[in-house]
């Protein structure tokens, strides 16, 4: 039936065309049609609904092509071997398995969609098909396993590079790993590592990015919190594989940068986008609350918190 309705749009473009219609020409009620539109949606799909007019086919889902991708990337190791799925639970799920079996660094998992795509403590991530980029990279660094967080905040520099040199956007790093555009979330960030008798085996680091995703396409608990590339940028439809693209060249770029010169321009460039510092904050932390004034990261990644009276915290796991 979905197929049918696609059909019907494309023999009639930019055409508004009324769920009356549809229902009578498929045979179906009104509400049978509203239904397969919304579905529709959920595949990537963009429709256009005006009162008394009806709907308007305005977007096809952005399908990733792996050839064009590998075709077009500019990078040594980076996204040199890729695993795309259409939908899948979880990339990093995916990920830890290559890794297990021994996929080389630089090893990338995309995905359409993910079913049950995750955030930090267990959250879930919304990730709608072909609407975002929702990403595992498989990383063996050659630190100990405690340097872990800086890799964190080095995926974050990354992806706030990648974004402002496609577009000029307000795009500042919350700590530790939160993307931000006028103080609503459009990215997150999620490393995760194995490791062996205190020896790092390696880590997948996982990418969540809002790309094209409409308002409609948020349940009514992220509507206020979070928002995507498209809607920061006045309805502009993003490129998912260019924004791949330079992403895995901007991070490895910084990582080589890393490795040869340690976390200390890391820490530079993540400050320098960071919108956590030099302001008060109330964090929730295992051992209670923490206010103060965020003042800077420390070699591990952990904000530094000034209190009154002067005290430092260091945090390295909290809520705002």
């Amino acid at each position: 039936m979905e197929q049918l309705i696609l059909a019907y749009f494309e023999q009639h473009p930019n055409e508004y065309i009324s769920g009356e219609q549809l229902s009578e020409k498929l045979g179906c009620t009104r509400t049978a049609v509203w239904k397969h539109i919304s579905a529709l949606r959920e595949q990537g799909y963009s429709f256009e609904a005006v009162p008394r007019r009806g709907y308007r086919l305005t977007g096809v889902p952005d399908r990733y092509d792996a050839a064009e991708l590998l075709s077009r990337l500019n990078t040594r190791t980076m996204g040199r071997s890729i695993k795309l799925f259409d939908t899948v639970e979880s990339t990093q799920t995916i990920a830890h398995k290559l890794a297990e079996q021994g996929a080389p660094e630089g090893t990338l998992v995309l995905a359409e969609q993910q079913t049950a795509g995750r955030g930090r403590m267990g959250r879930s991530w919304h990730s709608p098909k072909s609407k975002g980029v929702w990403m595992s990279l498989v990383l063996r660094p050659q630190v100990p396993l405690h340097f872990t967080p800086q890799l964190t905040l080095l995926v974050a520099v990354a992806l706030c590079r990648t974004i402002r040199r496609i577009e000029p956007l307000p795009v500042a790093i919350k700590w530790p790993n939160d993307l931000l555009i006028d103080g609503k979330k459009i990215s997150g960030i999620l490393l995760e590592s194995s490791a062996e008798d205190e020896r790092l085996l390696y880590v997948i680091a996982g990418v969540g990015v809002s790309v094209n995703l409409r308002r409609e396409d948020y349940p009514d608990e992220l509507a206020e919190v979070a928002t995507s590339l498209s809607i920061a940028s006045g309805g502009k439809e993003w490129s998912r594989s260019e924004l791949i693209r330079t992403f895995l060249e901007q991070f490895e770029q910084l990582y080589a940068l890393y490795n040869e010169e340690g976390f200390e321009p890391i820490r530079s460039a993540w400050e320098a986008l960071a919108v956590s510092l030099g302001r008060p904050i109330r964090a929730r932390t295992p051992k209670g609350s923490v206010e103060g004034v965020a003042e800077s990261i420390d070699d591990m990644g952990a904000l530094i918190v000034r209190h009154p009276d002067g005290s430092v915290t260091k945090l390295y796991s909290a809520e705002f």
